[in-house]
Parts: C-alpha cells; structure tokens; sequence
C-alpha cells in the first residue's frame, strides 16, 4: 500500500505540472487584456503618465514577456526599426490631397491606423531591454530624423531596470537597497529624453553626452553567452516566472486590488465551504438510502415514480430554480420568508454564537436547495447500481441462508460491497468543497470562491483565475487518491499490493 501511494504521489508531479501548463496557456492564448481598463489608445492625445503606468502594470505582472519561450535575444534591427516607422509615419502630416509625397508628410492612403499604433507601441514596448542595442543603432545612424527621435524616446523607457521582488511584504534592507538604486537609475534615464521638435543636432548632443557613456558601461547586460541565451528561452517567461513564484506557495498578487491572491482565497472559503460541506451531507444522507431502497424495489411502480420525480429535479437548471426561489420565497410573491442574498445578517458581529449560526441557516437554506437537488438523482442512481451488482452475489444468498435478518444483510454485507461507484465519487468532492458554485454564489451574492472565480474571469484577473482553478487541480489529484484508497478499505477482494 505505502509503495503505491508514493508512486501515486510522485506520479502527481508531472501530472499538476502539465494541467498548470494547460491551464496558463488557456488563459493567457484567450482574447481579452487584463488591463484593458487602463490600456490607452496609443495615439498622441493620450498622455504620457497614462501609457507609463500601463507600462509599468505589465512589467510587474510579466505580461510584457513571452508566454512559454522567449527568442527575443535574436531580435533585429530591422524588426524594432518597422515598429518606429509604423508610430512615426503615423505622427508626420498627411500629404495635401494632390500634392506629391515628400520626407516631410506621410500619404493619405498609407497612413497607418490607430490599431497598428497601438500594436507598434506595445510591441517595442514588451522588447524592454532586448530593444536597447538596437535602439541606440537607430538613434545614431538612421537616415529619418523622426524615427532616430523615437528611438531616443524609446530608450529612456526600455533601458529602465524592473525592481527585485517588488511585492514581498517583509522586504530585507538589503533588497530595499537595491531597488531604490534601481528606482534612482530608471528616473535618470527617464530624464535622458528629446522634445519632438528638434534638430539633428539635438539627436547628437544627447547621444554622445548621455546615452552613449551609459551603453558603453552598461554594455555587458545586453551581450548574451549561449547559456545565457538557453536561460533567456526557457525562465524569461511569463509560465517560468509564475512557476518561480509557486515553488514559494506565492500564487501571485491580483491585478485588480494588488493584495496576495492566497489571502483573498482564505478568506473567501469559509463561505464556500460551509455551502458546499452541507450541499454534499444532505445529497448523500437522501440519495444514498433512496438508492437502496429503489434497488430493493427495482421495476415497482414506487421506484418508477421516485425515478421520474429525481429526473424531472435533475433537468431543471439551477440558475432557473434560484430564480424562481427568489422570485416565490424571498421577495414578497407571493412570500417574503428569506434572505434573497448574503451569507449572514447584518449586525452579525453583535450576533451570539447562535445567533449566527440561525441567521447563516437561514441565509443558506435557498442556496442549499438549489445545490443539492440536482445530485439527488445521478447520487441515488449510483447507489442503486452498485447494490443492484451485489444483491444477487452468491454471498449475500449464502448469508441469507444462515438465517441474517435482511437488515443485516443489506447493511452489513450488500452495502458495504456496493458502494464503489460512490466511492468513485467521492473523490471528485474536495475541489468541489472549494471551488463551490459560480452560479449560485453570484445569483445569492455569496461571497464566495465561486463568485470570486467570476469576479476574476471577468476583471482578466490571471493570478486569482490561476490559484482557484491549481486548488481545484491539487484537490481533484488528492481525492482522486483517497477515493483508490478507499477501494481496499471497503472491498477486502481489493489490493494494492
């Protein structure tokens, strides 16, 4: 027994790895901008705190870097030199209508759009540092005086340095230090900066004062060895730098309230666990005796009619039937004896200990009809086709035979062994114990996983999405585990040895 649990622990690693993998790339592959709220539209009427605090948003939740591997080390000239074009055609005049194109305005008809501004700008952007040799290129050499402008306006961005662990809550004095030298370095470069109005003169001045000293000192961070470049494919990613963070049991800060995500999960799972543990108690205290009893009366009228009522609960969505329990029970048509929402009532703090406790049943009580009924049917259809597997058996007619009273029979020798297919189940209820519902959490305002889930999904809250949906995978991995365990403890005839 012990070797097969390690093998099945160890055999847990690889498998939580790849559904993490699986999970993040759905996530960050699907539409949609975490940070959609505060992306401006790229065009010169945007101010320029405006775009840096977008900027800086990316950089502190990775979403400037490549999702699963980074050959950014290979970039060119030619590829951060297209971006620039894009951004400075866009800012030239457009050409008179029937005047001949010149180097001082762009053509009508070949005017960028403010779609391929704002891929241009995110672009150079997300290149961060791996744009700077080639930036400095631009700024010294190209024959457009608007773009080698951009490239210097651009250096100023992309040459700054992110800071070391910014969002450690107990930060030693000696990462303190470092990230108020890197903090005092990116303000000076973010200073070393043209008008757009200047001369060639200009351009030169700046670059051989500021921008070219700095390069030369700083030159190594943008040479790259082969190991160098190996590391670069693999960790300067947004996959390896999560998983960096998940090796330390951190899931990450959320891009909506900025507080840790582990924290806000905590302390929204009572509220799903106290949901969901009495959902499951009272599912299974009904169904599993009615299965018995729907075995026991197998093809009868009575178990016909309890089969049709079951399925009958089990077509009907639960959003539907929360709807209905709001609408008949809850405000006042043609009853008003609930809650329609929340966990508890107000002034619960004033509240003694069984105060609470009936004013939580009482706020729960829809909230668990509409998370048990459903199971009822699939949960008491389980049980009767495992005893329905076992009643004939030759040991139950043996036991029969030596004179058992039924009730010992069925309790003691034909349940026992017929409870495999809700054994099986069993091991899906632990992540169901956290995740909750979505569903019925939102249309009760149950603040719950569930509805935290929801929240996130629609915020683009990657950390939250991510840490709710790797509890549920741990959980499911987990119960999975104690549900084979659990084989060998109610079936002698099972063994893993």
């Amino acid at each position: 027994m012990f070797t097969y649990i390690l093998k099945r622990v160890l055999l847990m690693i690889p498998t939580f790895t790849i559904i993490s993998l699986i999970i993040f790339l759905v996530l960050n592959l699907a539409p949609g901008d975490p940070a959609a709220a505060a992306n401006p539209d790229g065009t010169e009427t945007v101010s320029q705190d405006a775009r840096e605090s977008y900027r800086i948003f990316k950089e502190q939740f990775n979403l400037d870097k490549p999702i699963l591997l980074n050959t950014r080390y290979n970039l060119t000239i030619a590829e951060v030199e297209e971006q620039l074009r894009v951004v400075a055609d866009f800012q030239r005049p457009v050409c008179p209508e029937g005047a001949p194109a010149d180097a001082s305005c762009t053509p009508a008809n070949e005017r960028p759009m403010s779609a391929d501004i704002i891929a241009a700008q995110e672009h150079v952007e997300n290149l961060g540092n791996y744009a700077v040799p080639h930036l400095i290129a631009l700024a010294q050499n190209h024959e457009r005086l608007d773009i080698r402008r951009l490239a210097v306006q651009r250096l100023a961005i992309n040459a700054q340095r992110p800071q070391v662990d910014r969002f450690n809550p107990e930060p030693t004095a000696e990462l303190r230090e470092t990230n108020r030298k890197i903090a005092s370095e990116n303000n000076q470069l973010r200073s070393w900066t043209i008008p757009q109005d200047v001369t060639e003169e200009d351009v030169a001045t700046i670059l051989e004062e500021k921008w070219l000293p700095w390069f030369e000192e700083n030159q190594e961070r943008f040479e790259y060895s082969a190991a160098d470049k190996v590391g670069i494919f693999f960790m300067d990613t947004r996959f390896a730098k999560y998983w960096e963070n998940l090796l330390k049991l951190d899931f990450g800060v959320s891009t909506v309230d900025r507080r840790p995500v582990f924290d806000t999960v905590m302390q929204k799972l009572p509220y799903t666990m106290t949901l969901s543990f009495f959902s499951i108690l009272i599912a299974y205290l009904i169904s599993v005796p009615l299965g018995i009893w729907s075995a026991y009366n197998q093809n009868t009228k009575r178990d016909q009619v309890v089969t049709i009522a079951l399925f009958v609960l089990y077509s009907l969505p639960s959003f539907f039937t929360a709807v209905l329990l709001i609408q008949f029970f809850a405000v006042g048509r043609p009853f008003s004896w609930f809650p329609a929402g929340g966990f508890i009532g107000d002034g619960s703090e004033n509240m003694e200990v069984l105060e609470q406790m009936g004013s939580i049943a009482w706020h729960i009580l829809l909230p668990l009809i509409c998370l048990t009924y459903g199971s009822l049917a699939a949960l008491s259809r389980y049980a009767r086709t495992g005893l329905l597997d076992v009643i004939r058996a030759d040991y139950i007619r043996t036991a029969r035979a030596k004179g058992l009273a039924e009730s010992m029979v069925v309790l003691k020798h034909a349940v026992r062994n017929g409870m495999i297919p809700i054994l099986t189940l069993l091991g899906t209820l632990l992540p169901t114990l956290v995740s909750g519902s979505i569903v019925i959490e939102f249309i009760f305002n149950i603040p719950g996983i569930g509805l935290y889930l929801y929240e996130s999904i629609y915020m683009y809250d990657y950390n939250a999405i991510m840490a709710c949906l790797l509890m549920s995978t741990v959980l499911t991995l987990i119960g999975l585990l104690l549900s084979d365990i659990s084989y060998a403890l109610v079936d002698p005839r099972i063994t893993f040895d």
